[in-house]
């Protein structure tokens, strides 16, 4: 199997951590009656922390679909190599320290780690314009 399909699954994973942070966060301010229940009522504002943690899980939703597109697309095309495998290797990396950066608030570390994650897609992405 491809190491980029190993990645994309990690990254899967990723994502099932991003959802459940969030969810535990919410749930430990709001109640597990608000989680078991509708969700139909108006809430006061999220603590910062539990904010910041259901805005990384959005900005890694916002995210994944390309990093689906780009690990998938090498392996169809036919396009892996050590640079695509070191490119989702670096993305998967830097989405990990992401997490705890946002939680934690920490500026400016935060969206170096967003912009290295970036770069290990475009180096996933790159091959698939080549012609």
């Amino acid at each position: 199997m491809p190491v980029e399909l190993n990645i994309l699954a990690w990254g899967a994973v990723l994502l099932l951590v991003h959802i459940f942070a969030a969810a535990h966060l919410k749930t430990r301010q709001y109640g597990a009656r608000w989680n078991v229940g509708a969700r139909d009522e108006t809430l006061p504002p999220l603590r910062p922390m539990a904010g910041r943690i259901v805005r990384a899980q959005a900005n890694f939703q916002e995210t994944f679909p390309i990093a689906i597109v780009a690990l998938i697309g090498v392996v169809v095309a036919d396009r892996t190599s050590e640079w695509t495998t070191l490119g989702g290797w670096i993305w998967l990396g830097a989405r990990v320290l992401y997490l705890p950066l946002y939680g934690l608030g920490v500026p400016v570390v935060r969206t170096l780690v967003f912009a290295v994650s970036l770069a290990g897609l475009a180096m996933v992405l790159t091959p698939l314009f080549r012609g």
